[in-house]
C-alpha cells in the first residue's frame, strides 16, 4: 500500500514546533561517531544551517567483498548510510538477522552526503550488482544544501531500477550544539529534504519512506529522550526505535 503524502503545511508546523555481525573492511574506530558538521560556526552559508566540511576522513564502515556476496546470494539488503548508520548499523543488521534471517551489507561513512552515498551505490551495482531491497539511510548532512538532494534521489532510483525497493529513512536534524537561528534553520531544512522524497514517492512506486522523523514528532519528548545531540539516536533508547523502525519496513510483505 502506498504510503499518504504528507500535507507540507503540517510538516513545517510540526517541524519547527518541535525544534548478525557485519563483516567490514575499513573502519576507523570511534565510540561517538562524528556529527554532521559545518566549516566554521558562524558561517550560515546559503540555507542557514552552514557549509559542510571535508568528509573524507569520517569515520567509516564498509563491508568485506565477501559480506558483500553472501548477501547478494542470500537475497539480503544493502544499506548506504552516513555517522547514524556508522554509530547504529551493526545493531541494524543484528537485529534483521534475528527477525528474517536476512543478512546485511553496508557502506556507511560519517559526514557524507547523499552524493556520495549514491557514488557508492553506483560504484557496488557495477562491481557486483543490487540485491532486491535497498536502503538508503542518508540525508542528514544535506542540510547544508538542500536543493541537490532531489537528484540524488533520483540517481539514486533510476540506479536501482523499477524491480528493486529502496527503503529510505527520512531525516530529522536539528543540532544542538549550534544557536536558535540555526538550530530553526536545521528544521526547516530537514523539512524540505523530507518533501523532497515525498514528491519523489509520487514519480516512483517503489520507494518507500521510512518515516522517523514522524515517528519522533508525534510525542515531543521523544526528540529529547530519543536523539542524543539532535541528530544522532541516543543509546539504546533512540537507536532501539529507529532500528525497529528500518526492520519492520524491510520485512513488510
Amino acid at each position: 500500500m502506498r504510503q499518504l503524502k504528507p500535507n507540507r503545511r503540517q510538516i513545517f508546523t510540526v517541524g519547527a514546533a518541535a525544534a548478525v555481525t557485519v563483516a567490514v573492511s575499513t573502519e576507523t574506530a570511534s565510540a561517538t561517531p562524528a556529527p554532521i558538521f559545518a566549516t566554521t560556526s558562524t558561517t550560515t552559508g546559503p540555507y542557514g544551517s552552514g557549509v559542510l566540511g571535508s568528509w573524507a576522513n569520517g569515520t567509516r564502515a564498509i563491508s568485506t567483498t565477501e559480506q558483500i556476496h553472501r548477501v547478494l546470494d542470500t537475497d539480503g539488503v544493502y544499506m548506504f548510510g552516513d555517522s547514524i548508520s556508522v554509530q547504529d548499523g551493526k545493531s541494524l543488521a543484528t537485529r534483521l538477522l534475528g527477525r528474517d534471517g536476512s543478512q546485511m551489507a553496508v557502506n556507511n561513512w560519517s559526514s557524507r552526503p547523499t552524493s556520495g552515498a549514491v557514488d557508492a551505490l553506483q560504484q557496488w551495482a557495477t562491481a557486483y550488482g543490487l540485491p532486491r531491497r535497498i536502503l538508503m539511510a542518508s540525508g542528514s548532512n544535506d542540510i547544508f544544501d538542500p536543493p541537490k538532494f532531489a537528484a540524488q534521489l533520483d540517481r539514486a532510483m533510476s540506479i536501482a531500477g523499477r524491480n528493486r525497493i529502496v527503503y529510505w529513512v527520512n531525516i530529522q536534524a536539528v543540532r544542538k550544539s549550534v544557536g536558535a537561528t540555526m538550530q530553526l534553520a536545521d528544521q526547516r531544512n530537514s523539512s524540505w529534504l523530507n518533501m523532497q522524497m515525498y514528491d519523489a514517492q509520487e514519480k516512483y512506486s517503489n520507494l518507500r519512506i521510512i518515516r522517523w522523523a514522524e515517528w519522533l514528532w508525534v510525542k515531543p519528548y521523544r526528540l529529547l529522550n530519543y536523539l542524543r545531540d539532535g541528530v544522532h539516536p541516543s543509546v539504546p533508547l533512540g537507536q532501539d526505535a529507529r532500528n525497529e523502525l528500518i526492520v519492520q519496513s524491510l520485512t513488510a510483505r
